[in-house]
């Protein structure tokens, strides 16, 4: 199993990593699944929104974009970008701390590699619950 954590344009610093990678194993394994190769990237609003234009044709700014590298099913390789704006700015919008909020993004970008979508109202009703199941996961270890 291999968990990432990286920076691309922007000084962030993330704590516990350790405890994030066991909490991102047990999300994993809780959904039948192994973790291969999973990498997070910590980058700004802009270096995210020009993944959005050349990658999906979006020109939109976005809080997350998941790559799924997965070859085999049992096995989630990915990449995950994560705009810091993003998620201080949804922090102060949803009126939650900043760690409880880049948690709630990190555990969507793992969500979206074990299948969950979030276009429908339903598919996005069960990705919050996920994320909050996650997130009261995170809190208890």
């Amino acid at each position: 199993m291999s968990v990432n954590f990286f920076n691309e344009d922007i000084p962030f610093i993330l704590k516990d990593k350790i405890k994030r990678k066991h909490w991102l194993k047990i999300i994993a394994t809780a959904h039948a699944r192994k973790i291969g190769e999973l990498n997070f990237i910590f980058c700004s609003d802009e270096y995210l929104h020009k993944i959005n234009l050349d990658y999906l044709d979006h020109d939109t700014y976005t809080d997350i974009i998941t790559f799924d590298n997965s070859e085999v099913e049992e096995s989630i390789e990915g990449d995950v970008f994560i705009s810091i704006d993003r998620v201080k700015e949804n922090s102060n919008a949803l009126n939650t701390i900043q760690e409880e909020e880049i948690n709630r993004v990190i555990s969507h970008g793992l969500f979206h590699l074990l299948g969950f979508k979030d276009k429908s109202e339903l598919e996005a009703t069960l990705m919050r619950e996920k994320e909050q199941l996650a997130i009261d996961l995170y809190n208890s270890i």
